[in-house]
């Protein structure tokens, strides 16, 4: 994680200017007001982690507020995850309010208006996901905005340990491993909004919301079985081939096109991996389910717009050619 702001060495009578400034770029646009200009402290650290940006940040009391006018301004689509580290945040959004404290989990979504107050000594951490990556997994998402998980119940402690554990991973880890524990995290996060939506009795797009899980999660177990089909990851989710299709289709996709998807996001990791560098691409292709490479060579330029050697060239290239 990279420090991109601190306090420590601005003039008070600055400091929560250059904070407001720091916090619309790099966290989300809003207007605030602190509790006290002269006395008020921040911190804000970034990193990246998978396919999202991890954003830590410590601050002193202050309230916040996200409008229209932030929005129609917006320039990407992301959802907001959050933990929150210590103190405690009251937020409001889609008509919901919620008191935010230590090891609660839950998302706001920043394309719709919502407000904030902050206690003294927040700290809060923030996974910015790309929205497709979390509606491929429940859904739709207005049911889901501002939905408290304490980290009560078995599967949400682990989901709120994992994502309290993240920072401190960032850059430690090769992008095979960091791309399986990011989609990791994003499932234990799907699955305890799906559980927590509307108490015990889940309406039918929670349901959903679990079936898409586990079509997802019982694809990524099987990646590298070259014998896995729409028939076994069907059967390994619980579902049948046509419905599993079904709800795919709300997604514009398959169980055989995700399947092929995820191994060609799979090739690309390892042919980027410098710890891979010395593997034929047709070796890697292999262990990942493809065995007719022209097909393979074909499906990845469409995917990523150049080809597998030269995806392993580029790589080799941007960490100096000395491999």
């Amino acid at each position: 994680m990279k420090t991109v702001f601190s306090t420590k060495l601005v003039h008070p009578r600055d400091k929560f200017d250059f904070w407001h400034s720091v916090a619309r770029k790099d966290i989300v646009d809003h207007d605030s007001r602190p509790a006290n200009r002269l006395s008020f402290e921040a911190q804000i650290d970034t990193g990246l982690f998978g396919s999202f940006e991890l954003v830590h940040f410590r601050n002193s009391s202050m309230r916040v507020s996200h409008t229209m006018r932030h929005i129609t301004h917006a320039r990407s689509d992301h959802l907001l995850v959050c933990r929150q580290i210590s103190g405690s945040i009251s937020l409001e959004q889609d008509t919901r309010e919620i008191v935010f404290e230590t090891g609660d989990v839950t998302f706001l979504d920043p394309l719709r208006p919502y407000d904030g107050r902050f206690s003294e000594c927040s700290e809060t951490l923030v996974l910015k996901v790309p929205r497709r990556e979390l509606e491929a997994r429940i859904g739709k998402i207005r049911n889901f905005t501002t939905r408290l998980i304490k980290p009560i119940r078995a599967e949400d402690d682990l989901m709120s340990s994992l994502l309290a554990k993240l920072p401190s991973l960032v850059g430690k880890m090769n992008p095979i491993s960091e791309e399986m524990v990011g989609n990791h995290a994003l499932d234990l996060v799907a699955a305890s909004l799906a559980m927590t939506i509307d108490g015990p009795q889940p309406r039918v797009s929670s349901g959903k919301a679990l079936v898409l899980l586990n079509i997802r999660s019982a694809i990524e177990a099987r990646l590298s079985d070259p014998t896995l089909d729409a028939q076994t990851a069907a059967d390994a989710a619980g579902v049948s081939v046509r419905y599993a299709n079904s709800i795919l289709a709300d997604h514009d996709t398959s169980i055989m096109r995700l399947i092929q998807a995820r191994r060609l996001a799979r090739c690309r990791s390892a042919l980027e991996d410098s710890n891979q560098s010395h593997r034929r691409v047709s070796e890697i292709a292999y262990d990942w389910g493809f065995f007719d490479m022209t097909h393979f060579a074909r499906r990845f330029k469409k995917a990523y717009g150049i080809l597998p050697s030269e995806c392993q060239a580029l790589a080799k290239q941007a960490r100096g050619g000395g491999e």
